[in-house]
C-alpha cells in the first residue's frame, strides 16, 4: 500500500493546480482520475479555447451563502498571478470582452501548461482510476481500481454536477454528506431557461435569433446577448441570470435597454404618421422579432393612430418581458454548478475541513459559483493554489 503526501481526487482545474503547487513544494503527490483523460472540461470550455481567467475577478463576482468566504483564497492567488504563469509558459491569448482571457490557439495550451507544472513537481497522475472505497483517517485510506493508497492530506477536488457526459458525478457531495458535512443544495447555474410549451410554441419561429438585451432575475441584472433557442432562451445574459434563478420566480426582460420606447414614437411620428410601428421596431430589433411581437404582444399600428395607452402597452411588454420560466435546461447543458459543500465547514485560508484535519474540498465542489467569464476557472486555480500551500 503506496503512501503519498498528497492524494488529489479529480485532475480538473482544481486539482491539478493544487497537485503541481503541493508538487513544487516537495510534497509526494498522486492524483487519481476516474476518467480515462484529464482536465475534460478545460479542453471544452471557452469553444475550445478556454476562457482562462477574467482581468477584472473579484469576490463580487460569485455567489455563496457566506459572500466572504472567497476573498482570502482570490487575494492570496489572483488573476495576475495566473496570467504571469501563462505568459512564463508563453502561451498566446487574448481579451475577448470585458476582461475575459482566452487562448489564441487551443485550450489544450492550459492544460499542457498544468500538467508540465505537474511534472516539474514529480506528481504522479492516474487515469481510469476510480475510487472504490475511503477512510477519512490518519493516515486516509483511498482504494481504488488500480490499488490501495494512504495519504497524510486529501483534497477532494471532484467538481459538480454539470454536463455529466464529461465525467461529473456527485463523488464529492455524496463523501461530504457521509461525513454530515453541510451541504447547500446544489443546482445547475450558467444554464439556458426553458418556456412553457405555449410561450415555446410562440417564439419557435425565432430560435437561432440573438440580440442584445437586459435580464433581471431578483435584484441582479446582465446586459449582454440573449438568444432565442427551440426550448427556450439562452445567451450570456441569461445563463448570468439563471445563477440567481429558483423555481416559480419570474424574469424581466428588456428588449430595448437603450431606448425610450414612447420618446423615439413620438419623435417618429412627427415626419412619418404613417409608419407602422413594427417596421420603426426594425430599426432597434431583428426584423422578425419586430414582427412577432407586433402580431403578439403589441399594437402594430400607423404611429399616428396609437394612444398613449397603446405606448405603454408596447413599452410595458418591450421594456418589461416578464415570463415564469417552466425550469432550466439541467445539469446537461449547465456550465457550473451552484450550491456545494458549505464553506463554513472549511477554512476559507487553507480550503481544510475544520472536523476533519487532513480534508480539503476546492473548486467547483465548495459553494462558490462565479459569473460567466473566466471567474470560475479563477476560483479554481486560488482555491486549488491555496491548497496546494497548505498541505
Amino acid at each position: 500500500m503506496a503512501h503519498y503526501d498528497v492524494v488529489i481526487i479529480g485532475a480538473g482545474a482544481a486539482g491539478l493546480m493544487c497537485a503541481a503547487t503541493a508538487g513544487q513544494r516537495g510534497r509526494r503527490v498522486l492524483v487519481v482520475e476516474h476518467a480515462g483523460k484529464v482536465g475534460k472540461k478545460i479542453l471544452m470550455s471557452g469553444g475550445g479555447r478556454c476562457n482562462f481567467t477574467n482581468l477584472h475577478t473579484g469576490p463580487e463576482h460569485f455567489l455563496s451563502a457566506n459572500p466572504h468566504f472567497m476573498k482570502s483564497a482570490l487575494a492570496r492567488y489572483t488573476q495576475w498571478d495566473f496570467l504571469a504563469l501563462v505568459e512564463r509558459h508563453r502561451i498566446p491569448y487574448h481579451e475577448k470582452k470585458a476582461g475575459q482571457l482566452f487562448c489564441d490557439r487551443k485550450a489544450k495550451d492550459i492544460l499542457g501548461m498544468l500538467l508540465e507544472e505537474c511534472r516539474a513537481g514529480g506528481v504522479t497522475i492516474r487515469t481510469k482510476c476510480a475510487v472504490r472505497d475511503l477512510t477519512v483517517d490518519s493516515p486516509h485510506r483511498i482504494a481504488t481500481d488500480l490499488g490501495e493508497f494512504t495519504a497524510d492530506s486529501l483534497v477532494i477536488a471532484t467538481g459538480g454536477l454539470s454536463i455529466p457526459r464529461m465525467g461529473a458525478t456527485a463523488f464529492g457531495l455524496e463523501l461530504a454528506e457521509r461525513l454530515g458535512l453541510a451541504i447547500q443544495r446544489p443546482r445547475p447555474a450558467l444554464v439556458p431557461f426553458t418556456l412553457p410549451r405555449g410561450q415555446r410554441e410562440e417564439l419557435a419561429e425565432l430560435s437561432g435569433i440573438s440580440l442584445e438585451a437586459e435580464v433581471r432575475c431578483g435584484d441582479a441584472a446582465f446586459r449582454e446577448a440573449v438568444l432565442f433557442t427551440h426550448q427556450g432562451l439562452s445567451g450570456p445574459a441569461v445563463l448570468q441570470a439563471s445563477s440567481y434563478w429558483t423555481p416559480g420566480t419570474p424574469v424581466t426582460i428588456d428588449l430595448l435597454p437603450d431606448l425610450d420606447l414612447e420618446e423615439t414614437v413620438a419623435a417618429a411620428r412627427r415626419n412619418h404618421p404613417n409608419l407602422h410601428l413594427k417596421n420603426l421596431l426594425t430599426d432597434f430589433l431583428p426584423r422578425r422579432v419586430a414582427q412577432r411581437w407586433c402580431a403578439q404582444r403589441v399594437p402594430d399600428r400607423p404611429l399616428g393612430q396609437l394612444s398613449r395607452a397603446d405606448l405603454q402597452r408596447a413599452a410595458e411588454h418591450l421594456h418589461r418581458w416578464t415570463f415564469t420560466p417552466a425550469g432550466t435546461e439541467g445539469y446537461a447543458t449547465a456550465e457550473v454548478t451552484r450550491g456545494g459543500v458549505d464553506t463554513g465547514e472549511l477554512s476559507s485560508r487553507t480550503m481544510e475541513a475544520k472536523r476533519y484535519p487532513g480534508l480539503y474540498f476546492i473548486g467547483e465542489v465548495v459553494d462558490v459559483t462565479g459569473h460567466l467569464g473566466g471567474h470560475n476557472f479563477q476560483w479554481a486555480w486560488a482555491s486549488g493554489h491555496a491548497t496546494g500551500e497548505a498541505v
